[in-house]
């Protein structure tokens, strides 16, 4: 299934917030300069934008805008390990089972991707 286009909106902003394009107490890139960017409706862009705010990630400024919320990166990073964790790291192991992978060679395999 593929993901919503908010949601892929929401996730480039935590991945741009991970990766150092913002920053905590940083303002966000308008509504409308978040719809250009991924080219869609300005109103697609402020809902993935509101998945974050719902989340306590950004905070509004009347009449200034959004900001990185305090501890959000943490927040995200904290969210993002553990769905790693549970999710791709464990579709990894079930994979590697069924293709007769080896704990040990999983574990160089992964070691020689470093």
């Amino acid at each position: 299934m593929e993901e919503k286009i908010y949601l892929r909106v929401a996730r480039e902003l935590e991945n741009d917030l991970l990766g150092g394009r913002l920053r905590e107490g940083g303002q966000i890139p308008s509504t409308h300069q978040v719809a250009e960017r991924h080219q869609i409706n300005a109103a697609t862009a402020a809902r993935g934008v509101a998945v974050l705010t719902a989340q306590g990630l950004l905070e509004k400024q009347r009449g200034i805008g959004m900001f990185v919320a305090e501890g959000a990166r943490d927040q995200i990073v904290e969210r993002r390990r553990t769905e790693f964790r549970d999710g791709l790291l464990q579709d990894c192991i079930r994979e590697a089972a069924l293709l007769g992978i080896s704990k040990r060679d999983l574990i160089a395999i992964i070691m020689s991707q470093a």
